[in-house]
């Protein structure tokens, strides 16, 4: 089964609230500065993004959430 990343650019996010919308299970918004959080992501300190590593079966989820962010802070890329 392939494996995804999701990259999450949390610092040019501007609470837009779509990925949440849209994806529920990875994305709740922050209540202290309105901002999106990718639930169960590590932050990678080389990046300065929020990585998460899913399954195929939340593939799609994921990349709905990617193209309804209104400025483009969330990737999707395939591992295998």
């Amino acid at each position: 089964m392939a494996r995804y990343k999701v990259t999450y650019d949390r610092e040019n996010c501007i609470g837009a609230a779509s990925c949440t919308a849209v994806s529920p299970k990875f994305w709740i918004i922050d209540n202290k500065d309105g901002k999106a959080n990718l639930k169960g992501a590590k932050y990678n300190e080389k990046t300065k993004r929020w990585e998460l590593i899913i399954s195929e079966k939340d593939y799609q989820e994921s990349f709905d959430a990617a193209e309804a962010c209104p400025v483009d802070v969330i990737k999707v890329e395939k591992l295998d």
